[in-house]
């Protein structure tokens, strides 16, 4: 696909006339995961068989992953006030960091997971600790974690009614513009370089009307996130365009943030939100894993040749993990499922470019063209890295 492609022209001096061989290390695009086990594997706070399976587990990840998205919710990373969880997330962020893979921090504010301590506040003091929340974590994690999903599910937050909650209440008595504003204002300032999205289910017109009135007033949003948990059917094709179509008005960077198709038996249509599925065993099915795989693959497809989208994010990566369902590539087990396989062929084989032999010119140049990302040429010995952008 032309703009996944790109040519930029290598220089070595120190080997004018010389056979190299060039191959590609890493996509541009973000291909990512939810991956929240590793806060305790990484701690060292598993079982050894438990623990086996979770290395397991991270050696697939790396294997076709580039980025990772790590669990700030309120609610669970500062359960008493003033003591947040930075130690072991810090522990995570840098193990991950260190194998190569780019983070995000999921959310900063959201109105469920919500931290209880905050019912003790009034609402102005609520919205005062809401904005140093995002302050402290977006300033402590700068150059680890550079992208957050400032906001979760504004879209319903001020009506959302299912429990009391301090998010709920602010953005009720603010109203979410103002919310909104001054939370992307707080993470700008913490890191003027962070990739900053608004993240939502709600792919109904409520949410493009919120971003468009947020973009006029004034707001930097750097990229739209869109939810696609798709536990009760795959989307139509009609649908997904006409999502990609209506979003892609704002001529911003499109994030598929939280992607999920079960390998098991469909979610009843009648159920409205997925968490009230309660289910004792969800299995996976030879069929259905045959289906997951098809509808990954033109699912992923559709989105890759889109050129607004700059990141996919699978959630989450074993089965079981979220709302018991089998929605993971892998399965109980840790082992691969069709769909894994699926997507590995595609980012691995069809979208990365193949290793190139060339041979620069008398005063070492090469032009190389490839699919966007990093790469390594190898000469005499030497390795040299390099981007195509």
């Amino acid at each position: 696909m032309a703009h996944r492609q790109a040519t930029t022209v290598l220089h070595l001096p120190d080997h004018p006339n010389t056979n190299i061989t060039v191959r590609q290390t890493k996509h541009k695009f973000l291909f990512g995961c939810a991956e929240f086990s590793v806060l305790p594997y990484v701690n060292g706070e598993m079982k050894p068989d438990t623990a086996a399976a979770a290395e397991k587990r991270f050696g697939h990840m790396a294997e076709i992953f580039n980025q990772v998205t790590l669990p700030f919710y309120w609610g669970r990373y500062e359960q008493e006030r003033g003591k947040p969880d930075f130690t072991r997330m810090h522990k995570a962020s840098k193990w991950l960091a260190d194998r190569g893979f780019l983070l995000k921090g999921h959310p900063l504010c959201w109105h469920t997971v919500c931290a209880d301590w905050l019912m003790d506040l009034t609402n102005e003091e609520i919205y005062d600790t809401q904005i140093k929340r995002v302050t402290r974590d977006v300033t402590a994690y700068s150059g680890l974690i550079d992208a957050w999903d400032v906001i979760n599910e504004a879209v319903i937050m001020p009506i959302f009614d299912k429990y009391d909650n301090g998010v709920t209440r602010i953005c009720n008595e603010r109203g979410r513009f103002k919310l909104i504003r001054g939370l992307f204002t707080a993470a700008r300032k913490a890191n003027p370089n962070a990739t900053l999205l608004i993240n939502d289910f709600d792919m109904s017109e409520s949410y493009d009307i919120l971003v468009e009135g947020l973009l006029e007033a004034g707001v930097m949003i750097d990229a739209i996130g869109l939810q696609s948990h798709m536990h009760q059917g795959c989307w139509p094709k009609e649908k997904l365009h006409e999502v990609l179509e209506r979003f892609s008005r704002f001529k911003l960077p499109l994030h598929f943030t939280e992607i999920s198709l079960v390998s098991g038996e469909i979610m009843p249509k009648e159920i409205v939100d997925l968490n009230d599925h309660k289910v004792s065993t969800w299995p996976t099915t030879p069929e259905g894993e045959e289906r997951q795989a098809n509808e990954i693959k033109w699912f992923y497809e559709t989105l890759y040749a889109h050129p607004l989208v700059e990141a996919v994010t699978y959630w989450s990566f074993m089965d079981g993990l979220w709302l018991n369902a089998p929605s993971g590539l892998l399965n109980a087990a840790s082992d691969p499922k069709p769909a894994y396989h699926v997507l590995f062929d595609l980012i691995n084989k069809k979208w990365r470019t193949p290793e190139q032999r060339m041979t620069t010119d008398e005063n070492g140049y090469v032009s190389v063209t490839g699919t966007q990302g990093e790469y390594l040429a190898c000469c005499g010995g030497n390795e040299i890295k390099f981007i195509i952008n």
